[in-house]
């Protein structure tokens, strides 16, 4: 069983920078894809980005590219969301979840809002 957890979130002001961890727990995970996922009020929860284990192959939604950097350190199990630029329209609750074969694993979201 993989246990994850968000952290980084906040309030930042538009144009300003965050950065989310998740951090993996139970069982190593570099052999996992991660995924960042986020779910603002009254939408669905939409992909962000993804990274492959190995870190080679990396994956953006369209509204991030460009601002957004999905990055991973194996040796500490943790996986990372660097967000710069950001816009009002990027406040959401953003998940991170990791993908073994046939299950996804789910951290418990961390808030991120954005103020204009």
């Amino acid at each position: 069983q993989v246990q994850l957890v968000e952290s980084g979130g906040g309030l930042v002001q538009a144009g300003g920078s965050l950065r989310l961890s998740c951090a993996a727990s139970g069982r190593t995970v570099s052999s996992y894809a991660m995924v960042w996922f986020r779910q603002a009020p009254g939408k669905e929860r939409e992909f962000v980005a993804s990274i492959s284990g190995s870190g080679g192959s990396t994956y953006y939604a369209d509204s991030v590219k460009g601002r957004f950097t999905i990055s991973r350190d194996n040796a500490k199990n943790t996986g990372y969301l660097q967000m710069n630029s950001l816009k009002p329209e990027d406040t959401a609750v953003y998940y991170c979840a990791a993908d073994a074969s046939e299950t996804r694993y789910w951290g418990q979201g961390t808030q991120v809002t954005v103020s204009s």
